[in-house]
């Protein structure tokens, strides 16, 4: 049995988006499952559309995603190089190979030719207006030129593209990994250009040539190159690789979250949801979009919430890391119909995992947070508050937005509570706590707990009468995680002056 060769071949012309990252995951999935390789090939032929730093985007978040390559731009391998700009010379070999051996052609048509070519048909009311078997007949290129004329032409520097001959009458079968039986009629297809004008290759050429010689054994690729599969088998038809063909499986679209039409960067902006796994930093209308990651998502949960997108395992279960994913994954599950994109399920995801984050990764990205923001968090401090505040929280940043009342006394208070709480026996139990904490350096939850049970009992009261409007009094709020961690944290000089700078403004909202 062969070795499994998949790869993951993104072009260099922008942000990554997740639908790609979606079939980077697959890819690596599919290949660790059955002890295969994983290649990671930059198809950068279009340099008119090639952005700065889109390469290096596309490995750090592959990276972050903890999907690595067995063979790429940056590890090299046995079938290099990996980026196709590197490779121009091997894809002419096979472009003339096929115009010698008569299944592919020159066309010298101008831009202002083809457009000519298309008025025409459109005039005649023609099925297709594109460049096929028989529009072809009419234009200038080396099946109407003469042999003479042809060398002539190439010869003066004339431009020219090299475009596959499309058979006219031929059925085109294959079996889709996904989708099952796919029959195509060549008639419906066009010549595709193979080589540009600027001798570079196309996509369809070069992503065949590299497949083939890479060894590619199964090609699991988005639902947007479907309608191209056709094209890439007659390719490997003509060039007499049709034996080693791999195996195909296209992957359904990433739908706008109500399932009409396929998710872009405008649903995202319109939204305010991330769809691209880093903050990307690029001009114009791509000048900055934020990524999962500066969101506060966990890349093990965002995984895992892109692993369902488009595959189910067919049990309850949801919660999957990445080696279980290597596991469980099976290409015979994944759906043939679109999948949402539902934001609230990546929260979701994101939740769950922060729960049983370990401790050290979430101290580590509070006080991150707390020094990017000026705020003074040390460790131990950090470890207190994470452990309150993993199990309120859906995404990293949180830890301190959502704790702010660690850090500062609140500058506002919760009024509903605050004019339906504050009264007697509270005033009289604060003014206690007061004295009490007067004479303390510090205290513990459980010493604290015990105080304020002892404060209750001397003023006649119980919890129920004082402790949401204590928390106000604290915290600003009128939830949140074990009050009495929340006084450890602070110490009893701070609640002290908590309680004094409420007790001053309650009673004016009170008044009011």
């Amino acid at each position: 049995m062969k070795e499994v060769r998949v790869r993951f071949a993104p072009s260099p012309t922008g942000v990554l988006h997740i639908g790609g990252v979606r079939t980077a995951l697959y890819n690596y999935l599919y290949a660790r499952q059955n002890a295969g390789k994983f290649i990671l090939r930059i198809e950068d032929t279009d340099q008119t559309r090639f952005v700065e730093g889109a390469e290096e985007y596309i490995m750090d978040s592959l990276k972050w995603c903890g999907v690595t390559w067995d063979e790429g731009v940056d590890v090299g391998g046995e079938y290099g190089p990996y980026r196709q700009s590197d490779r121009k010379d091997i894809y002419k070999q096979y472009a003339m190979q096929m115009v010698e051996e008569g299944t592919a052609y020159y066309a010298f048509d101008t831009a202002e030719e083809l457009d000519a070519m298309r008025e025409r048909l459109k005039e005649a009311k023609a099925n297709s207006l594109n460049y096929n078997s028989i529009s072809r007949n009419t234009m200038k290129n080396s099946l109407t030129l003469s042999e003479e004329e042809v060398k002539q032409r190439i010869d003066s520097g004339e431009s020219y593209v090299i475009r596959f001959k499309m058979p006219a009458k031929e059925d085109v079968r294959f079996k889709d990994m996904v989708r099952d039986w796919i029959n195509v009629h060549t008639s419906t297809l066009d010549d595709k250009v193979l080589m540009k004008s600027d001798g570079m290759p196309t996509y369809h050429l070069a992503n065949v040539v590299d497949d083939h010689l890479m060894k590619i054994t199964h090609v699991i690729r988005g639902e947007e190159w479907l309608p191209s599969a056709p094209l890439h088998i007659m390719l490997y038809r003509a060039l007499g690789w049709e034996d080693s063909m791999p195996e195909f499986a296209h992957l359904p679209l990433l739908l706008k979250p109500d399932g009409n039409g396929k998710l872009s960067k405008r649903d995202a902006a319109k939204h305010g949801f991330p769809i691209f796994p880093l903050k990307w930093q690029g001009q114009g209308e791509d000048a900055e979009f934020k990524g999962f990651k500066e969101e506060g998502f966990m890349s093990a949960s965002f995984v895992n919430f892109l692993a369902f997108l488009g595959w189910n395992p067919g049990t309850e279960n949801e919660l999957f890391t990445l080696q279980d994913l290597v596991k469980e994954f099976s290409v015979e599950r994944i759906n043939k119909s679109g999948a949402k994109f539902d934001y609230q399920k990546a929260i979701w995801f994101n939740q769950q995992y922060l729960k049983e984050a370990p401790s050290e990764e979430l101290v580590s990205a509070l006080i991150k947070e707390a020094t990017a923001q000026g705020v003074e968090c040390d460790e131990a401090k950090a470890e207190i508050i994470c452990e309150l505040m993993k199990e309120r929280i859906e995404v990293l940043p949180q830890l301190l937005n959502n704790a702010k009342y660690f850090f500062e006394a609140p500058a506002q208070y919760v009024e509903k509570v605050v004019r339906k709480k504050w009264k007697e026996p509270a005033k009289s139990t604060f003014s206690d706590l007061v004295s009490e904490l007067a004479t303390m350096e510090s205290i513990k939850a459980e010493g604290f707990q015990t105080l304020f049970n002892e404060v209750l009992e001397r003023n006649e009261t119980h919890a129920g009468a004082v402790m949401q409007v204590f928390r106000v009094a604290v915290t600003g709020e009128a939830g949140g995680p074990d009050l009495m961690k929340i006084v450890e944290v602070l110490g009893t000089k701070e609640v002290k002056q908590r309680i004094e700078n409420a007790v001053v403004a309650f009673n004016q909202i009170a008044n009011d």
